[in-house]
């Protein structure tokens, strides 16, 4: 090998060096900076800050429950199914209303009947008393879960 042939191989070897060990040193530093931190939320807008931001929020009046459906139409020893609401409403003795859950405990049908003092599930025959939403006739091992009802003066009756 001549001189020249190793004065340039020394060079690109010591270039190559040079550059491994700057690539190392970044590598290196890489794993000491810190984890990055989190970005700061932004400012709050100054609609916030505003006069009428600030100022107390006024409510609505509390308004009266919807009614559910009217006595006159819950039969006596019977009930009355409301799909929509997914209730019951039951009218076991003359005047002494009582509401449950129309989704039966067993595997969430809704009750569609009630009839011979029983809240009936279509899906498995599952049965329920009317009187306080027990389990007359299974599969269904657990009562209905009953609501609290008001019934007003006038016979409107709404959840309370």
């Amino acid at each position: 090998m001549t001189e020249s042939q190793t004065a340039r191989r020394t060079v690109l070897t010591a270039g190559a060096a040079a550059l491994a060990g700057s690539t190392l040193a970044a590598c290196g530093n890489e794993e000491k900076k810190p984890a990055a931190e989190p970005p700061t939320p932004p400012a709050a807008s100054s609609a916030a800050s505003s006069p009428a931001a600030s100022s107390p929020v006024e409510s609505a009046p509390p308004q009266a429950a919807k009614p559910l459906v009217d006595s006159s139409k819950v039969p006596v020893g019977g009930g009355t199914v409301l799909k929509e609401a997914k209730l019951v409403v039951t009218q076991p003795t003359a005047g002494s209303f009582r509401c449950f859950t129309a989704v039966c405990t067993h595997q969430g049908c809704l009750v569609n009947k009630v009839a011979d003092g029983t809240i009936d599930c279509p899906c498995h025959g599952s049965k329920f008393h009317v009187a306080d939403g027990a389990v007359a006739h299974g599969p269904a091992t657990r009562p209905l879960e009953e609501k609290k009802i008001t019934v007003a003066p006038n016979g409107e009756i709404s959840l309370a």
